[in-house]
């Protein structure tokens, strides 16, 4: 294939297009699960109940720091079947690339989303690929499926009581800092990474904790929206403490700056875990013993005495944490 960019050629189902998905979607995602002439391919799973999960990616820029659409793709819908606890198996792929795209571009993606996939041991067994007309895309969409295997401990919002502890992995915000700064948006620079990583040792970790009762990957709207997820399925409130929430000085930084708050802000490498609060200490001790864990911290409790979810000030004040509404990042993962 000697094209330098995408054409419209590349998604007509003829010679470009099979030349497309042989040269780089199956040269780097080769397995002996995928059949890139099939319509449909069989997988074996045994050994627990079937978890499945779908999600659609349209970061911008593609590549930022810490990771690109492709890390991501695979990170963000392996991450959700990780904190409903399942280990994920594999994923299909679907690409919207748009007519102009460079291809170096593309299969540096493509590489780096089928190296994470290697990384975490799930295979790519199915997909599609269509092209967009120029303008009507930026420059990739990619849409997943991902199919797991319960790992055995099933959670669920109904398994909340008052008291549990609320116990976040790591530092909050660094995503959506991360991207915001990739686009050097509002005339900013910086090195903050994105933390967007697999969190499969995190939630299988977790689930050695028989009081592990709900976990979940604060993506978009940030921990805010988990916390209102809780509030609003429980119909119990949230009481939460700034001074324990971790955030990395820089991302604060640029909070202060710009007028941000990290409790909205995505993160994609982290889980929010629920447990009982007599084993909060000891989830606490588990996370920090590993290295994607290390400062995770205990930000806050479930309190059947408020209807809200409220966050103890710094200065010793209280504010109500409301839902999200505008989107302060748009197109964050």
């Amino acid at each position: 294939m000697q094209d330098t960019h995408i054409s419209l050629a590349h998604g007509n189902g003829g010679r470009y297009m099979r030349e497309l998905i042989e040269e780089i979607f199956a040269r780097h995602l080769a397995n002996p699960d995928l059949d890139v002439q099939a319509d449909a391919v069989p997988i074996d799973i045994a050994g627990g109940d079937v978890l499945f999960t779908t999600d659609g990616f349209t970061v911008q820029p593609l590549e930022f720091p810490g990771g690109n659409i492709g890390s991501l793709a695979v990170h963000g819908t392996t991450n959700d079947l990780a904190v409903a606890g399942a280990i994920p198996k594999y994923l299909s792929l679907n690409a919207f690339i748009e007519e102009g795209m460079e291809i170096d571009t593309l299969e540096r993606i493509i590489k780096t989303l089928a190296e994470t996939a290697a990384e975490i041991g799930v295979k790519v067994v199915a997909g599609d690929t269509k092209v967009l007309r120029r303008g009507e895309g930026g420059g990739l969409y990619l849409a997943t499926t991902g199919v797991g295997i319960r790992s055995g401990h099933v959670m669920s919002m109904k398994n909340i009581r008052s008291g549990d502890a609320i116990i976040v992995s790591g530092p909050v915000g660094d995503h959506g800092i991360a991207v915001m700064l990739a686009r050097e948006a509002f005339g900013l620079r910086g090195d903050i990474q994105s933390d967007a990583a697999s969190v499969l040792n995190l939630t299988t970790a977790a689930m050695q904790h028989d009081g592990l009762r709900f976990m979940r990957d604060p993506t978009r709207g940030g921990i805010a929206t988990v916390c209102s997820e809780l509030h609003r399925a429980t119909g119990m409130g949230v009481r939460l403490s700034q001074q324990d929430l971790p955030v990395r000085d820089p991302v604060q930084s640029v909070c202060d700056m710009l007028g941000y708050d990290p409790m909205y802000l995505a993160c994609e490498g982290r889980v929010v875990a629920i447990v009982d609060p007599s084993q909060a200490d000891g989830l606490l001790e588990t996370w920090r013993s590993i290295e994607e864990g290390s400062e995770a911290a205990l930000i806050g409790h479930i309190d059947d005495a408020i209807n809200y979810v409220l966050m103890e000030t710094e200065i010793g004040g209280e504010r109500i944490i409301d839902e999200l509404e505008d989107d302060p990042l748009p197109r964050i993962c």
